[in-house]
Formats: structure tokens, C-alpha cells, sequence
């Protein structure tokens, strides 16, 4: 891909496996759903979120200054798989569970002070499958889907931050639940 790097791993985890781990998440992880600044107006997000992590660890997007939770068993789990894979450290995960079809992320780059200039993200997928839409900064008609699977995991890398945005939409068709977790790298600012 120009501009970035994206390497997809359709089954990273077995799908008794992924039963497993939404369960864990379900019960282990202290949901909330946070209020977010987008252009000057407050919203509720449309999903429930969680961020833990290292002490120290804090994160800020769209008006919010998240400190993290400590690490739970099954995250210390997930993230140590995810390391074994990519070569790469992480010190913290922005959990997101969509309810159903209604929950979404809308249009947006990783590219807050704190990730540094080019991060990794590793993106690791539970549950329904659902499409992660790419557009380009300058060119909002080029565009392309990654259909992320139950089980898999996304990592983007490289510039891509830079150059594309992400989003994961609505769906008028009924879909069942999904937790994705990002792990990240937060650098002192």
C-alpha cells in the first residue's frame, strides 16, 4: 500500500478462542460510554470504550484525557500474543464494543502527539465481522475496505496515519456484537 503499511491476519485467534476472551473482556473491563468535542459540540460515543494500560499511559483524543486501568489478565494475554507476532512493544489498549449495527467510529487518523510519528497499531478483532473503511487525507475518494473477521488482527504501520483515515460505520443490516482492541505505544509528550 503506498503510504503506510498494513498487515492482516485473518485468524490470529481460533474462534473458541474469541468466544473465550469476549466473555473475559465483558466481565473484566469497566465499560463507559464518554462524552466527546467534535468541532465545539458535545456526544455520547456511539460505542462503549476503555483504556488501561502502564501507569502513565495517558491518552487524549477528542476532548477527552483518558489514564489507564491496569492491565487485566486476559489483556496482559492478548497483548503479549500480539508482541510475539509483530516484533513490537505496547504498553497500552483502546477498547471499543459495538453493541450491534448502531455502534460505529467515524472518519479519523491515530495521529495524536503521544502515539510519535509513525506508530503501530495493532487492531485485534472479536466477534462479528465488520467493514473497516480506508480513505485518503487528500483524496476522500479513494478509498478501500478491510473486512475484519472474528479473530483477526490488523496492524498498521509505517505513515499511515499520515496520509489515511479510518472509520468503522453503521450497518442498517442487524449485526451482532464486536470488541476490537488497539494497542499502542504511548511516548511522553
Amino acid at each position: 500500500m503506498d503510504n503506510g503499511i498494513l498487515t492482516y491476519y485473518p485468524a490470529f485467534l481460533h474462534p473458541s478462542d474469541c468466544a473465550h476472551y469476549i466473555g473475559k473482556l465483558k466481565d473484566e473491563i469497566s465499560w463507559k460510554q464518554e462524552s466527546i468535542r467534535i468541532f465545539g459540540k458535545s456526544y455520547l460515543t456511539p460505542r462503549l470504550t476503555a483504556w488501561y494500560g502502564d501507569a502513565g499511559a495517558v491518552y487524549s483524543y477528542s476532548g477527552l484525557k483518558l489514564s489507564p486501568e491496569p492491565w487485566s489478565p486476559a489483556l496482559v494475554q492478548l497483548r503479549d500474543m500480539i508482541i510475539a507476532v509483530t516484533g513490537s512493544r505496547f504498553n497500552s489498549v483502546l477498547l471499543n464494543w459495538y453493541r450491534d449495527g448502531n455502534d460505529s467510529m467515524g472518519w479519523h487518523a491515530d495521529d495524536e502527539k503521544e502515539l510519535g510519528v509513525n506508530p503501530v497499531i495493532a487492531s485485534l478483532s472479536l466477534g462479528q465481522e465488520r467493514d473497516f473503511r480506508f480513505r485518503r487525507k487528500d483524496n476522500h475518494r479513494d478509498t478501500f475496505n478491510v473486512k475484519l473477521a472474528n479473530g483477526s488482527l490488523l496492524v498498521m504501520g509505517g505513515e499511515i496515519q499520515h496520509f489515511w483515515q479510518h472509520a468503522l460505520h453503521r450497518s442498517a443490516r442487524h449485526l451482532s456484537e464486536r470488541i476490537n482492541l488497539t494497542f499502542r505505544l504511548i511516548r511522553p509528550v
